[in-house]
């Protein structure tokens, strides 16, 4: 349980915590370079709205890694990214040489977002373990499958018998994007407990694992190693729809990539999801509004946030 008072995330606090911003005479490497390594042939689409919205967020540049059999789509989808091919397992995962061939990026990139559309947990996680060592001097965001790294359940061929899981960590913090299923299955808690207590789950999953959290619900917290809490409420019943998870990663990605802490991008990235979907109910309806629609609203809202 957490005995800390969460701070409220809200448009005054954001605005004394202001993104890093370029100067005005800055080119695309000024504004960062955003690594998305996501999808999968059944779920191309992930790769996509995390892409994109790296890009809505104001990042300036972006590679997405994903796979080879749906890479030329995903490069058609978005022009503006340079699109890597992956080589797939006969469970739609990504081959053992992946992180070899992603080690060209390891000096250029300024964010790394992992996870969103993949499948196939065995090579995911050994994936994931090769990354963060090749990484490690950059922000990272493991969302969805990718947060298997912390111990890969139901999988035991691919537990690492020299790993305490029991007692893992990461040696810098990263930041983790579980929904409260999510972060029961990682933990062997019951989701039920979770949603009942959300600010202890998330914290105590922060101090577990040394990694920022950022547990996402109709209250979102987040959660550092050192004991800091934030939470929001807001958004709309819009927002549980299919892909949002994966734009928000892509958002607090492209924060990353322009310089913000994990914190702050996780904060941001937060707040900038939910006043989306409040500005879709408005035009569309609370019901019914999709998740690639959410990213476009962001560049607006951010101005909107800074002026506040």
């Amino acid at each position: 349980m957490s005995s800390a008072t969460p701070i409220e995330l809200n448009p005054a606090l954001l605005r004394d915590w202001p993104l890093p911003q370029p100067g005005f005479d800055g080119d695309k490497e000024a504004r960062g370079h955003v690594l998305v390594v996501a999808g999968s042939a059944e779920m191309p689409g992930a790769a996509i709205l995390a892409g994109e919205a790296a890009l809505r967020a104001g990042a300036g540049k972006l590679t997405i890694a994903t796979a080879a059999s749906v890479a030329p789509q995903v490069g058609a989808a978005i022009p503006e990214a340079r699109v890597i091919s992956l080589g797939e397992t006969s469970a739609h995962g990504f081959q053992s040489d992946s992180a070899r061939r992603l080690a060209e990026l390891a000096g250029k990139a300024d964010a790394l977002l992992v996870g969103p559309g993949m499948e196939d947990e065995t090579s995911c996680g050994e994936l994931v373990h090769h990354l963060l060592q090749r990484f490690s001097a950059i922000p990272i965001v493991l969302d969805a499958m990718a947060m298997c790294v912390v111990h890969p359940r139901g999988e035991p061929h691919l537990l690492d018998e020299a790993v305490d899981w029991e007692h893992f960590r990461f040696s810098t913090p990263v930041l983790l994007t579980p929904h409260a299923g999510e972060l029961a299955r990682l933990t062997g808690g019951m989701r039920s407990s979770i949603e009942q207590e959300p600010h202890g789950a998330a914290q105590a999953a922060a101090d577990r694992w040394n990694a920022v959290v950022a547990l996402k619900g109709a209250t979102t917290v987040l959660a550092t190693p050192d004991g800091k809490l934030w939470q929001h409420q807001g958004g709309n019943a819009g927002l549980a729809i299919s892909g949002s998870g994966d734009t928000l990663a892509g958002i607090i990605a492209g924060l990353l990539a322009r310089g913000a802490s994990l914190e702050q991008a996780a904060a941001w990235g937060a707040v900038l999801h939910a006043a989306a979907g409040e500005q879709l109910a408005l035009r569309c309806g609370p019901l019914g509004y999709l998740a690639r629609e959410i990213a476009a609203e962001v560049p607006a809202l951010l101005r909107v946030l800074a002026a506040q």
